[in-house]
């Protein structure tokens, strides 16, 4: 059977039927948004050239945007060889059912009545979804931090249809302080006095001060302390005194002028009710929940897994990313992204992970193109 796929770039909807999570509630009629690029092949042993891409949590879709310098025609992850499809996770507000989205019982927005979703939940509606265009094999999962919890997740719940996987920027579980910095991040939104208990959709207001915040705070664990101090140490905005007698909101240092702007930023483009949702995907994440602690877990998985991390990244630090690649059941490799960026290197240094993605189509596709220059693996 050859799937009915969108044209190459164009958003598509996927309707996939009701969905019931790890938790026991069921979200019915799900619609999954999706795209894609390249064509779709089944080589005679019924492997595919499927490459899903994993988005992080603010991410959507549009992989050939947010990572437009590796997804593309003789990219490193390439148009040409491969078929590449990234969907929105569930819980989203880029076409996927989330809380935004009507109910289809009144046609009002699920609002506080959409359920909690774990990191596997997301796993197994793509996997509902790939099941529903005919889909059986994919020959990568590839993502950075949430995709890359999504990729550890896919390879634990479905070898038999996963060749192999890329995994950046994250860990076996969230950490406490994870849930931690997430959890004041949900907090902001829950106590903007616009969050309406999550039914703020037909309000005609919404708790974007609180999804400011939590942006804010979000950001800080993005970037590198060093980039940051770099960037803007205690330099005042350009106008602006925060030194003055009293303290004053519209009196900022640089850093925080920069803040505002990336929390006015999402706040035009994100639903501060996702935003909760998937933040609370990430506290659930624990590979092994259920399946008698990490380390046997990790062993258990047996898809070829190639990990990379960053350096300097305060979210998922570097130590969570050499744990899994010491209990990985079957290793690739490990390559370290040196970087003063801090998490956000596995989106914005691209010609590192350029270097590491081609390494890695090397290994797991024996007729794959030379990688371009060789990195240093850390086993």
């Amino acid at each position: 059977m050859t799937p009915n796929l969108a044209r190459p770039g164009v958003l598509a909807r996927q309707p996939i039927g009701d969905f019931r999570t790890e938790a026991g509630a069921t979200i019915p009629e799900v619609t999954v948004a999706y795209q894609r690029w390249g064509s779709y092949r089944v080589d005679a042993d019924g492997t595919s050239n499927v490459v899903l891409v994993e988005h992080a949590l603010t991410g959507d879709s549009d992989a050939a945007s947010w990572w437009g310098d590796l997804v593309g025609p003789n990219k490193a992850i390439d148009t040409d060889r491969y078929c590449v499809i990234c969907t929105n996770v569930i819980g989203g507000c880029q076409g996927t059912t989330g809380p935004g989205s009507a109910h289809p019982a009144d046609g009002r927005a699920w609002g506080s009545r959409f359920p909690a979703v774990s990191i596997r939940d997301q796993v197994e509606v793509e996997k509902q979804f790939l099941d529903s265009l005919g889909i059986t094999s994919v020959f990568a999962v590839i993502g950075g931090s949430m995709g890359g919890a999504r990729c550890l997740e896919w390879s634990y719940l479905h070898p038999e249809v996963v060749a192999a996987a890329a995994v950046f920027a994250v860990s076996a579980r969230a950490s406490a302080w994870q849930i931690g910095i997430q959890g004041a991040q949900i907090a902001a939104i829950e106590n903007d006095p616009s969050w309406h208990g999550g039914d703020y959709y037909d309000t005609g207001t919404a708790p974007n001060a609180g999804l400011a915040t939590a942006r804010r705070i979000a950001h800080l664990t993005y970037r590198g302390e060093l980039e940051i101090d770099e960037r803007f140490g205690t330099t005042p905005q350009t106008g602006e005194n925060p030194l003055g007698a009293h303290r004053s909101a519209g009196q900022r240092f640089a850093v925080e002028s920069y803040l505002d702007y990336q929390a006015r930023k999402l706040t035009a483009r994100f639903d501060a009710g996702t935003y909760a949702v998937l933040t609370d995907s990430l506290n659930r994440h624990d590979i092994g929940r259920g399946r008698g602690g990490l380390n046997r877990a990790l062993s258990e998985i047996t898809v070829p897994t190639l990990v990379a991390g960053v350096d300097t990244d305060i979210l998922y630090p570097y130590h969570q990313q050499e744990h899994l690649s010491r209990n990985l059941g079957n290793l690739l490799g490990m390559a370290k992204i040196v970087s003063p960026v801090g998490h956000d290197a596995f989106l914005t240094e691209t010609r590192q992970m350029d270097r590491i993605l081609r390494n890695f189509f090397e290994q797991v596709d024996p007729d794959a193109p030379g990688a371009a220059g060789q990195i240093e693996y850390y086993i």
